[in-house]
């Protein structure tokens, strides 16, 4: 890469394929969830080498909530193990972790423990790790949507006045610049109602392999390919 500037400053990941890894090994969907980990691991170290500033994953969807109780109780679990393990590393890694999403939905316990992660790492500056939980970017909208109403009945608010930065300044991602990079694993092509709004211009790339395969020799790849297309927001 010739210069920070061919370095996505924002990099969004679907992380798509966990139960089909596991399902060709025979194994319980639940260690495809274990193993796509490692690949958080991989990526966030990857971010640091490039100087990316924010990572932000997809890690439970709104519609996941839907899935069977012993999955979503294994998922909750995962991630609580997650922020107890490696909330040391992060304050290692100089990692700020934040959230977005309904995370009022997730149980109590692991909201403790993710506002305790939160909490600790707030002070660090080299990467901010978003995981999006209990997230779905169609609510989002439409919530943001509800606020500016609400506002605007009760004369806090001029209609007229409403632009994109004042609709995008009442998501989830108000202090987030939008990500200049969208990645999906698993061979997909679809973007599975995540941050509708904020990839409107983002370059989106595919990877065939599921997520517990991906390290972070392929988000140098991804970062490769984004630094090699021209990004020309509408213009020439």
């Amino acid at each position: 890469m010739s210069s920070t500037s061919d370095v996505p400053n924002h990099i969004a990941i679907i992380m798509d394929g966990n139960g089909r890894w596991a399902k060709e090994r025979g194994l319980p969907r639940r260690e495809g969830h274990r193993a796509g980990a490692e690949s958080v691991r991989e990526c966030v170290e990857a971010c640091k080498e490039l100087g990316v500033k924010y990572l932000t994953l997809y890690a439970f969807s709104s519609e996941n909530w839907n899935r069977p109780a012993a999955e979503v109780i294994a998922l909750m679990t995962l991630l609580e193990r997650f922020l107890e393990e490696k909330a040391e590393e992060m304050m290692k890694q100089n990692v700020r972790l934040t959230a977005i999403g309904h995370l009022d939905r997730l149980p109590e316990k692991t909201r403790r423990k993710l506002d305790k992660a939160i909490q600790r790492t707030s002070g660090n500056t080299s990467l901010t790790l978003v995981p999006a939980l209990s997230y779905g970017a169609r609510e989002e909208i439409v919530e943001a949507a509800r606020s500016l109403a609400t506002d605007a009945a009760a004369g806090r608010l001029d209609p007229a006045k409403i632009d994109i930065a004042t609709f995008a300044s009442r998501l989830y991602t108000a202090d987030i610049p939008d990500p200049d990079l969208l990645v999906r694993t698993s061979g997909e092509l679809r973007v599975s109602n995540f941050l509708l709004w904020q990839i409107s211009y983002s370059e989106i790339v595919i990877f065939k392999k599921f997520w517990p395969d991906f390290r972070q020799a392929d988000l140098f790849e991804a970062a490769q390919e984004y630094a090699r297309r021209h990004r020309r927001f509408g213009g020439l």
